[in-house]
This record gives structure tokens, sequence and C-alpha cells, in this order.
């Protein structure tokens, strides 16, 4: 196996088999449709065609050998509904695969599809438009499941966890709040972030009424839309259908539109497709033959190899251009070598800059891939226009990720002032952070702010009310609340990306699950009644979103602008943070000064000049006055955040 492994790096088998052509898949025409497969180990390669995605016999076509180990097969006719597979014959076997290049699918994905696209693009398709972007920094990323996001009666959706489901505008609670699109849209935030939404595995298509579940990180088919969120799985063409139909409602309604991608891995290792088309090329494998874990899922694929590498690039290309995706999350990104992230960001550059980029910049077990070349956190200068999520204030912000009892600064945890300045400063070079104590980092991670993602809470672990209930079980209901609220303003108010968990914005709660990725629908589904419950939470989430949208100072671009126009101010206490922003770029205020208050007690800071307006206080957040105070110091209560504007340009803005 070590020889096999050594052969696959060879500069020989490059120079013999690295395909770079565009036509892999299936080329098709009204009249005729070619069929070309990369199998450069194969003995013989068979074209199956299939009249349907499951039970039918196929009709078997020999395919013929052609440049760099590819073999092609050319049928005449409009093939479009057509199903098909290879089989294919090496050293190893014959096995029949689906192709790695198929763009649409039969039921549970075991046979691809030839597919016209443009038969499958809804009514007025070809006219969206997508919202514009100036800068990755006015992001604010809200991540979502689409079956968890409607599939609740409380929806009021008629789709109930279906792509179409998240396309119907005007749904209700039974409280007559907005649910499903309409709450986006309230919300306020622009970027959606969708859940694995590619063909994935472990949802048996063909028994939807058995109320299967998952989260989708375990790979079938990369470039075909998961079957169990169509009305219809069985034929390929429904599934692409609405799932255009749903990216459509969610750009027509100004969001942009980002994609959870796990290209680090597939569910299966021997027997994966990838590998029974070509044994041992498309996975790392240690000197036994033994596939490597370092995604803690069985197996991990060989990034770095040019045609594992060219797929992926390939697949992502294709989400943008023919789906119209704005923006790709990496899950296990550091399990990628860096040049593919690099050339991955040059071809979307390519099709369209404001394209967005970030995952997680660590791995999931042990990898044979050097340290120096995975996309990690620790290397992320070397990956320009691609972000990181940041752990550092992540567990700053509410505790340990893995330890449910441990809290962070919100929690009242002890020593976290510094972690949570790196976060604010979005892990940029600043000369008022401490690193040395930095909870995971001991060095400015991030070149510029868009490299990092600030969040405290996402689908894994506990959510952050559950989390905050594991910290501080003797709290009540309302400081529970008051913690949760400030955990959000400070990731809505840090420089960088702010990123949110769907549901966190009206404490939602997996009563106590972790990692929920299979436990259902009681468990993940989004209930929309805590709308209700806690529309003043909702409330003051959409004001800060409101203010960060408004105030270039909370989006800064450099990290230069940072350095210079943001200054953490003394603070009277521990368990306090608290900076103030100034220059022009902050316009219509001039000076912003933001303070958070983790004690218990309230405490007093002294602030530089003596007219202020309140915008953000313990109970309300936006962009209008909510106090005035006309002495230095304000009284910031006991586990809250207080943002204040400078009077002079806060009153200055009525009158222009």
């Amino acid at each position: 196996m070590q020889e096999l492994q050594s052969k696959y790096t060879s500069v020989e088998f490059a120079e013999r088999y690295h395909y770079s052509g565009g036509d892999l898949g299936v080329t098709y025409h009204p009249t005729k449709s070619r069929f070309r497969v990369w199998a450069p180990t194969a003995e013989k390669v068979v074209l199956v065609t299939y009249p349907t995605g499951n039970d039918s016999y196929g009709e078997h076509h020999p395919m013929q050998k052609s440049e760099k180990g590819t073999w092609i097969a050319e049928l005449q006719g409009d093939l479009h509904g057509v199903y098909y597979t290879y089989q294919v014959t090496t050293p190893d076997g014959c096995g029949e695969v689906v192709d790695p290049y198929a763009k649409a699918c039969g039921v549970n994905g075991m046979r691809g599809m030839v597919v016209d696209l443009e038969r499958t693009n809804p009514d007025g398709w070809s006219e969206v438009k997508t919202a514009p972007l100036a800068h990755f920094t006015d992001a604010i990323i809200y991540e979502l499941h689409i079956r968890d996001f409607t599939i609740d009666q409380t929806s009021g959706v008629v789709n109930r966890g279906k792509y179409l489901g998240l396309a119907e505008i005007e749904t209700y609670s039974p409280q007559k709040l907005a649910t499903g699109l309409s709450h986006l849209k309230e919300l306020g935030v622009t970027h959606i972030q969708l859940m694995p939404c590619y063909d994935f595995y472990t949802v048996d298509e063909s028994k939807l009424d058995q109320l299967e579940y998952n989260w989708g990180y375990d790979p079938q088919n990369y470039n075909v839309p998961e079957g169990s969120y169509a009305t219809d799985p069985y034929h390929g063409a429904v599934r692409i259908r609405e799932f255009k139909k749903m990216i459509m409602a969610l750009k027509e309604h100004g969001f942009r539109v980002i994609m959870d991608v796990v290209y680090n891995h597939t569910y299966l290792s021997k027997n994966s497709h990838l590998n029974k088309l070509v044994p041992g090329y498309y996975y790392r494998q240690d000197a036994h033959g033994n596939f490597t874990n370092g995604s803690g899922c069985g197996n991990e694929l060989a990034t770095e190899r040019f045609m594992v590498r060219k797929m992926i690039i390939d697949s992502v290309c294709f989400w943008a251009e023919e789906y119209k995706i704005d923006g790709f999350r990496f899950d296990l990104m550091g399990l990628f070598d860096i040049p593919t992230i690099n050339e991955i960001r040059s071809r979307l550059n390519a099709i369209d800059p404001s394209i967005i980029m970030f995952g997680e910049g660590w791995v999931g077990g042990h990898s044979p891939l050097p340290d120096y070349l995975k996309a990690i956190k620790g290397n992320v200068r070397q990956l320009p226009g691609t972000g990181v999520f940041n752990d550092d204030i992540r567990d700053a912000i509410k505790g340990h990720v893995f330890f449910a009892d441990q809290a962070g600064f919100v929690g009242g945890a002890t020593g976290m002032e510094e972690s949570i300045k790196c976060g604010i400063a979005a892990a940029t070079d600043h000369d008022q952070v401490d690193y040395s104590q930095v909870l995971y980092s001991r060095f400015a991670w991030a070149g510029e702010p868009a490299q990092a993602i600030n969040y405290c809470s996402a689908h894994d672990n506990l959510t952050l009310w559950d989390k905050l209930q594991q910290t501080n079980p003797g709290d009540s209901v309302e400081q529970l609340i008051a913690r949760h609220k400030m955990a959000l303003a400070i990731v809505l108010t840090s420089q960088g990306i702010p990123f949110l968990h769907s549901g966190s914005e009206f404490l939602r709660t997996k009563n106590g699950h972790h990692n929920s990725y299979n436990e259902g629908d009681e468990v993940n589904k989004i209930d929309w009644s805590r709308k209700a419950r806690y529309f003043q939470v909702f409330r003051y989430v959409q004001g800060l979103i409101q203010l960060r949208k408004h105030h270039p100072g909370f989006r800064m671009r450099t990290a230069d602008e940072v350095r210079s126009k943001l200054r953490f101010l003394s603070m009277p206490a521990g368990h306090m943070v608290g900076y103030l922003i100034t220059g022009a770029d902050s316009e219509p205020w001039d000076q912003i000064a933001v303070i958070f208050n983790a004690n218990e007690v309230p405490k007093t800071v002294a602030l530089p000049g003596e007219d202020w307006v309140v915008v953000v206080n313990k109970e309300q957040a936006g962009m209008m006055p909510l106090e005035t105070i006309k002495v230095r110091y304000v009284t910031v209560p006991a586990l809250a955040a207080y943002i204040l504007v400078d009077g002079a340009s806060f009153w200055r803005q009525f009158v222009n």
C-alpha cells in the first residue's frame, strides 16, 4: 500500500494522469450526451444507464480509454432524466459507482442522473440579483438547518422542513409573530448559512415518513442537493428546482446565501464511490494502508493530490455559478492543505470576489498532513481572503465548549478579559491586548478583521441558553437572560464578522442536548412560540444588528484601522471590558463607548467627556436615545452591556 501511495504522489503519475479538462461528468446536449470519468487504474469501465433512479435494470455501454486516465462514452438522443452509474473493474475488484461529478441523482443518491440544468430553473431565475456586499466585515451570518427552521407546527409554514418551506413568506406563529423567511427579514441579518444541503448519506429518502433526522455532515454526492428536503426525492430534477426556488426567495428578500460544505471526508471509506473508482487515491492512508482519521469520521480526503483538489474546486465553483451561492463554510478546514484553500479563493475571486469563504480552523483527529501545510487558525495569515472561527472569543464568552459547567466571561469566570479583548479586536495585532493571557492563542493570528468569525454558539454542543443554565444553575431567569443578551452584544459589536446560531435571538434550547446531529425534531426544532415568550430578547438582538449595520465603527476593514481607532478603556474592576471607537469612519457618530459589566453588582466607569447618549442598556438596543449623561461617569448595571455615543455627534445627525 505504501508503494501505491508513493505511486500516486510521484511526478510520473502526475505527468501521465493529471487531467485538467473541464468536462468530467456528463456534457449534456439535446441530441447527445458525453460521459467522461477519471479512472486511471481501471482495467475496464462500463457506463450503465437506467430509466429510473432505483429498482430497474440497466443497459451496459462499454467506455473507451481516453487522455490522462479518463474514460469516455457518448450516447445519442435527449438523455435528460436518464439515470446512470459506472461499473469499474480495477485490480481490487469490480464495483458500481456514482459519478463524482454527477449533478443530479435518484433517491438516496445511488445513481447519477443526466440533467439539462436549464430545465430546472424556476421562472425568473436568470433575473435573480444578489445583494451587494461592500466588504466582508459588513456580513452578519445566521446559521440554520433547513428542517429545524420550519418543521415545528408553530412555524405556520405549509412545506415544513423542506426547501420550499424556507421560501415561504408571510408565515406566522400562533402568537401572530413572523416566522421563517419573514422572521429573517425582520431580524436584519445579511447572510443565511445553510447547514449541509448537498446529498448526504444517513437519511433514507425512501422512508421520510419514519422521521429520520441528521445534520448532514456525512457526504455522499457533492454536487447534488439533498433529497430529504425536497417534496419528491425520486425524480432528480425536483430537488434541484426546489433548491433553486429557495435560493431565489432568499435572494429576492435581500439575503446572501452561504453553504456549509464538508469536503474533508465522506461517510463511507473503503466502500465509498471514490475509493471503488480509484482505490487508495482519494484518501490519506498510513504506511499500512489504513485510512487516517483526521476528521474523526473514519477517513479524510487527500486534498493535496491534484485530482482531489480539482474535484473540490470544480464542485465549489459549480455551486457558486449554477446555484448563485454567495459563500462557503468549510467543515474541518484544517484538513485542507493551504494551496488548495488559496486556489479555491482565487477561483471564487474570478467568479465574484464578494463570495465569502471561511471555515473551522482545526482538525477532528490526528492527520498525516503536516501542520505547516494545514489551513488551521494559526496559519490563517497565509490564507488571504479566507476566515476562521474564533474559538478564543467563543469560549471566553460562555465557557469551555466541552465542559458544560465551566463558565466564561458572561457567567462570571475570572481571567477572561484579554480573550474578550482579542475577539473585540478581531484577533488582529493590538498593543492593548496581552496575547499571553488569551485562552488558546499566544499571538494575533488574524491578518485582517475579516479573518475572524466571532461567535459564542453554533449547531455543535450546547445552545447558549442551555450552556448558561449549566454554568450558572443558581441564577434566576432574569439573570440568565441578562447574561445571554450580554454574550450576543459582545459578538455583534466586535470587529470581524459576527455569526449567530439560529434561535439564539429568542433563547433557543435543546433541553440540554449537546451534539444533537441525529436526535430528531423534538430536540432540534425551532420552537417559534419562544419568540413571543422572549420577545424582548429578540428586539434587543434586532437592535444590535441595526446598530452594527448602520455604523462603520463596528465594521472596520483593516487591522491598522482597528489599532488606531479602537482603544480599550481602563476598567474599575475585573469582569469588565470597555473600549472607545473614534474617527471619521464611525460617522454619523464621532465617539462610541462600549462597556461590558459581567459583575453581579453595578460598576461606575469614567468616560472621556461629559456629554453622552446611551443607545444600548440592559433592556434595549438600537440607535435611539435611551438616556442622556451629562457627567464624566456612567454607572453600568450588573450583567449588562452599555453603548454610549458622544452627545454632540448624536444630536447633530438629527439636525443634518
